[in-house]
């Protein structure tokens, strides 16, 4: 879901912006910040806050001033402008119950996060995409004449990315005048740097000068193959997917958000089965195999639901044995399922479990019998009702908690 949002930026000007919200469980949420002259709608921004939000992270994306929608003219802003603009937006963001845990930069914008991380209080970790060390890299995106005529007169209408912008001296100098080893080396919050060793704009190099001059924790990922603006709808959509894996430990909701008890299946967009599943904190994919038009990026269907069967049963099993102080080190199962049309029911699951420690027969015997007690197995076995409705008030799922009443209640009764 996409909205509109307007804020003041740092110099008082009203600056536009497109907030993507997740459309279940919101894990976190995100500021993206542009490339060079780009704005809030280049592609890459777009497609990037887009996947991270169908991952449950929301994410304001925007202009800065002097760039699209946003008001100011361009000659009056400067490098200094943009880390005020990200600031107001932090600052904006959690004003109104959405405090940004995650900063995210593509290009010059990566720059302008690693700039002004500091000046946002709620934020927990940084992440820039093709992103140069040396903030005045991005001058090597002007003609020499122009630069010249910046020079000379102070101010001058240039042409870059084939748009017409009037420059002045004052972002030339500021662009020149950045001090980012220093910034970085100071970050103190988690850094990911995510950089295409093909970028034939802002070369490698870049990654490895930043890499070097900040602290742990940090990482590298290369995005291969991919161009500097991430053109390709692919490549845009894997570097927010690494973002969304490797912010899992930094990003943080509101803090009086409830975490929903209900299993949600939500349509990634990528392939024809592929869904993100999400329970309270917690999400995998889940996919159909490649013979049957999926990606096999994650358990089929009846794979989780085998998965559940062998879970339930393998922590049945542990309460029951510990409660007994029997020496079980440790339990395996197994569960395969099959369909046999002739049969009834058709459906067939098939269990196994092994067992290690010093245990005596008798024991492990009774452990099968306690396995074939569980609460999911005896769901599957007696059946369950459902109701199926399309509303977004559907009755609350069972909470975690009944699951382990029920398995309490096995061990009760067998004792």
């Amino acid at each position: 879901m996409t909205d509109s949002f307007e804020f003041a930026g740092g110099e008082g000007r009203t600056l536009a912006g497109r907030l993507e919200a997740p459309s279940g469980r919101v894990r976190g949420w995100a500021l993206f910040a542009h490339c060079f002259t780009c704005g809030k709608d280049n592609l890459a921004a777009v497609r990037i806050a887009r996947t991270l939000a169908g991952q449950g992270i929301g994410v304001l994306r925007f202009d800065f001033a002097g760039i699209g929608e946003s008001d100011g003219e361009f000659h009056e802003t400067s490098f200094a402008s943009n880390i005020e603009d990200i600031a107001a937006a932090c600052s904006a963001m959690a004003e109104r119950g959405r405090p940004v845990s995650l900063l995210v930069g593509h290009s010059l914008g990566g720059a302008a996060v690693l700039a002004a991380a500091g000046d946002c209080k709620t934020v927990r970790a940084v992440a820039t995409i093709n992103s140069p060390f040396d903030v005045a890299h991005a001058l090597s995106q002007f003609a020499p004449d122009d630069l010249a005529a910046i020079e000379r007169d102070g101010i001058a209408d240039v042409h870059l990315a084939q748009r017409s912008f009037r420059v002045s001296k004052e972002l030339i100098d500021g662009l020149r005048m950045q001090d980012q080893g220093r910034r970085i080396a100071s970050l103190h919050r988690p850094l990911l740097i995510l950089h295409a060793p093909t970028d034939s704009s802002v070369s490698i190099d870049h990654a490895t000068q930043i890499y070097a001059a900040a602290r742990h924790p940090k990482s590298f990922l290369s995005l291969d193959k991919a161009d500097h603006l991430l053109s390709r709808k692919e490549d845009a959509a894997r570097a927010a997917t690494l973002i969304a894996a490797w912010a899992d430990a930094y990003v943080e909701p509101d803090p009086e958000a409830e975490q929903p008890k209900d299993v949600e299946a939500i349509e990634t967009g990528r392939g024809k089965f592929q869904l993100l599943i999400r329970t309270g904190k917690h999400q995998l994919f889940a996919d159909e195999p490649a013979d049957f038009g999926g990606f096999d990026s994650g358990p089929s269907p009846f794979q989780l639901l085998g998965s559940a069967l062998a879970a339930c049963m393998t922590m049945t099993v542990r309460l029951y044995a510990d409660g007994k102080e029997w020496p079980l080190k440790r339990i395996r199962t197994k569960v395969g399922h099959s369909r046999e049309l002739d049969q009834t029911p058709r459906d067939r699951f098939d269990a196994r479990l092994s067992f290690e420690g010093d245990l005596d027969g008798e024991q492990r015997a009774r452990m099968i019998e306690i396995a074939g007690k569980c609460p999911v197995h005896k769901a599957l076995t007696e059946g369950a009702r459902f109701t199926i409705m399309e509303s977004p008030e559907a009755a609350p799922a069972e909470p975690p908690e009944a699951h382990a009443e029920a398995m309490e209640r096995v061990k009760e009764r067998n004792p």
